[in-house]
C-alpha cells in the first residue's frame, strides 16, 4: 500500500504562509518599509519565526498583488516610487473601470442600488484618518472604499471584468496610500458623493465621467501635476 505526502501544501504550512502574507502585506502599505526597501527572506524568515519556504511563498503572493517586486537577482523588495508605474496603472484602470461602470448602471438592479447605497453610507462615516494609524488612510476607511468601488461595479453581471478589477485595485492601493501624502486637501467625501448620485440617477455618462476624474486626480496627486 502506499501512502502520498502532502507536507507541502500541509494545513500547519499553510497556516503559517498565510499569517507571513498578512503581516508583510500590512507592514507595507502601513508603510513601516519605505519604498524601494529590500525584503530579505533570510530576515524575514529569522524575524516571524517560520521557514524560508514559508517566506518565499508569502512573498511570492504579495508580488502577484503588486505590492512587491521580484528583482532580476531573484530578491524582493517593496516597489520603488515611480511616476511610470502609476501611470500605468491608472492607465489601465482609466480603460476598463468607467467602460464596467456604464456596464453596471446599465444592468444593475435594485438590490444593486441598495448595496451601492449602503456602501457609500459606510463609506461616508468612517473616519480617513485615525491617530493610532498615523498619517496613511486608515485600515477601515481603506476597506469601506474598496467596498464602495467594488460594489459601484458589481452591477455589471461579469465575474471575468470583476476579477480583473479586483487586480488592479490591490496594485494600486499602495499608490493610493502614499498619494494621501501628496494632495491632503482632497475632497474624497464629494467625489464618492457624486458617484453614487450618478449610478442611483442610472446616468451613467455622467458616472463614467465622474469616474475618470477621480481616477485621474489620484494619478495626478502622485505625479506632482495638480494644482
Amino acid at each position: 500500500m502506499t501512502q502520498t505526502a502532502h507536507t507541502s501544501t500541509s494545513p500547519g504550512k499553510q497556516m503559517l504562509s498565510e499569517q507571513v502574507y498578512a503581516h508583510l502585506r500590512d507592514a507595507i502599505m502601513r508603510g513601516e518599509y519605505a519604498p524601494g526597501h529590500a525584503l530579505k527572506p533570510q530576515d524575514l524568515a529569522k524575524e516571524q519565526g517560520v521557514s524560508l519556504a514559508v517566506v518565499r511563498e508569502a512573498l511570492v503572493r504579495v508580488v502577484g498583488e503588486g505590492l512587491a517586486d521580484r528583482l532580476p537577482n531573484r530578491g524582493f523588495a517593496v516597489p520603488a516610487f515611480s511616476d511610470r508605474r502609476w501611470q500605468e496603472i491608472t492607465e489601465a484602470r482609466l480603460t476598463i473601470e468607467p467602460v464596467v461602470l456604464r456596464m453596471s448602471v446599465e444592468r444593475g438592479d435594485v438590490d444593486w442600488e441598495a448595496r451601492v447605497r449602503a456602501a457609500h453610507h459606510r463609506l461616508a462615516r468612517t473616519p480617513a484618518y485615525v491617530p493610532e494609524e498615523g498619517e496613511y488612510y486608515s485600515s477601515a476607511w481603506s476597506e469601506a472604499h474598496r467596498v464602495f468601488h467594488r460594489t459601484l461595479l458589481e452591477g455589471c453581471g461579469n465575474p471575468v471584468l470583476l476579477e480583473t478589477v479586483d487586480r488592479m485595485w490591490t496594485a494600486s492601493e499602495l499608490a493610493r496610500r502614499w498619494s494621501a501624502h501628496r494632495v491632503p486637501g482632497r475632497d474624497h467625501v464629494d467625489e464618492h458623493r457624486r458617484l453614487e448620485e450618478a449610478a442611483l440617477a442610472r446616468d451613467a455618462d455622467t458616472a463614467a465621467d465622474v469616474l475618470t476624474r477621480h481616477l485621474t486626480q489620484t494619478a495626478a496627486g502622485l505625479t506632482g501635476t495638480t494644482e
